[in-house]
């Protein structure tokens, strides 16, 4: 059971505080339950565990992954940007060993890469040097198939699949997650016999990893998709509680208060390696959702112990404007002692006998207590241990407390207004037709 602490804020907040932004999360939380707020039309999101384990979704999915295996695919390039990657990578990431790629990969499973998430012409050259290695399929994912970056890596990763295995046989390894009825990428998948799924109107791109967006990568890893809605599903059920034991709500309500005490950094901060994309997908679900209307917490994210000694010295001792929470995990699967040295140059022996984890946990508490010494409130979000089930969970929660967090900061959660700034700009330097007057004005701008 995902577990939600604030004791490290004790220190900065008063108990009445808490209390008074308890029971605004809670006017939140009925808003988005109600589905009276803001960016309701959006809101497909919120029974997608329940819904998808009572369906066909993940046998659709499973089909996809014995078709593929039968014809011996064992690099899978799954295209897509921001929500449209970042759940599965940090998935496949969270679950995948280190090293499984120099260790011959997992059995039974492809490799999965990604591409479309840049325009760096060196990564898609490099992606291209290992499908020229690989028996390929891909999985294209793009409501509207004209995202940039998607679209140009989709175009080059199609030409390449139809030249090595022929149009037919291409189509038979692309899969398109998209619109159910508009939009370039749909009419391409009807008019080339693509298997698709349905990303649906009402599901924004970073609440989507619970859709075949972020399911239909994982389970062709190999990863075990139901058992990741499970974990879902307990937290559905738990963050929807009008209570204030709901942990979406305690931690909506925190955040929000120290973020009006002058709190306007909050630091995602993990002590497991595995979890890098975690953050980066968190970053992505509360930048854009609570970044406007000049609001919002700026998300950032560290992986200690190794950013202790990187950003350690500034979240200990700059500007005291951070928050920190800490997603702990309580358990490794895996054991390792150190043994004592008879020579002990290190000196080191005091730690003979015991775990490296161990290490772990008191290099976590050892920098709570610092932290909040030095001005930095501290709450902690725990599971048991990094599996299918405890990521689903944590997936799940994180996007519940979204939403009532943005309601409370009085901002729409679900649109992304800020996004479209660079692409106009990026159009009209690239000369795209239709952006003539804006390419005069924007040339005229940088001489």
């Amino acid at each position: 059971m995902l577990k939600f602490e604030t004791g490290g804020c004790s220190s900065f907040v008063k108990d009445a505080e808490y209390k008074e932004y308890v029971g605004k999360a809670l006017e939140a939380l009925k808003v988005l339950e109600n589905e009276t707020g803001a960016g309701n039309d959006f809101l497909g999101w919120k029974h997608l565990p329940s819904l998808t384990l009572a369906g066909r979704l993940v046998d659709e999915c499973e089909a996809v992954r014995k078709s593929w295996l039968t014809k011996g695919v064992d690099l899978v390039i799954v295209i897509g940007i921001g929500g449209s990657y970042l759940g599965a990578k940090c998935a496949v990431e969270a679950l995948s060993h280190t090293f499984a790629k120099s260790l011959g990969g997992r059995k039974a499973a492809p490799e999965i890469v990604f591409a479309g998430n840049n325009l760096s012409e060196e990564y898609l050259c490099e992606v291209m040097d290992l499908a020229q290695q690989k028996n390929v399929a891909c999985v294209v994912i793009s409501k509207s198939g004209t995202t940039t970056e998607p679209a140009v890596a989709f175009r080059i990763v199609k030409q390449y699949i139809e030249q090595k295995y022929g149009k037919k046989e291409a189509a038979e390894r692309i899969v398109a997650v998209t619109d159910a009825a508009r939009g370039a990428l749909k009419s391409l998948s009807t008019q080339e016999g693509y298997k698709t799924f349905v990303i649906e109107d009402n599901v924004g791109g970073r609440f989507s990893v619970l859709t075949p967006v972020g399911l239909l990568p994982i389970m062709l890893a190999g990863y075990d998709v139901k058992t990741m809605l499970k974990g879902a599903l307990e937290m559905e059920q738990a963050c929807a509680r009008p209570s204030e034991d709901n942990p979406a709500v305690q931690y909506a309500a925190m955040r929000n208060l120290l973020y009006n005490k002058g709190k306007k950094v909050e630091i995602l901060v993990s002590f497991q390696p595995k979890l890098q994309y975690l953050g980066e997908w968190w970053k992505q679900l509360y930048g854009e959702s609570e970044g406007k209307d000049g609001k919002g917490i700026f998300p950032a994210s560290v992986i200690c112990t190794t950013d202790l000694h990187s950003m350690g010295q500034y979240i200990q001792d700059g500007e005291r404007n951070l928050m920190e929470t800490t997603v702990t995990v309580e358990k490794a699967q895996r054991s390792l002692v150190i043994e004592s040295d008879e020579q002990n140059l290190d000196g080191l022996n005091f730690l003979a006998g015991k775990h490296v984890e161990e290490c772990n946990k008191m290099a976590q508490l050892g920098t709570q207590l610092a932290h909040i010494d030095g001005g930095v409130p501290q709450m902690n979000v725990s599971v048991e241990k990094l599996d299918e089930y405890n990521l689903g969970a944590l997936f799940y929660f994180f996007e519940k407390a979204c939403g009532v967090s943005a309601y409370i900061l009085g901002v729409n959660p679900f649109n992304q207004p800020g996004v479209e700034a660079y692409k106009k700009n990026m159009f009209a330097l690239l000369e795209k037709p239709g952006y003539e007057e804006q390419t005069k004005a924007i040339c005229a701008r940088i001489k």
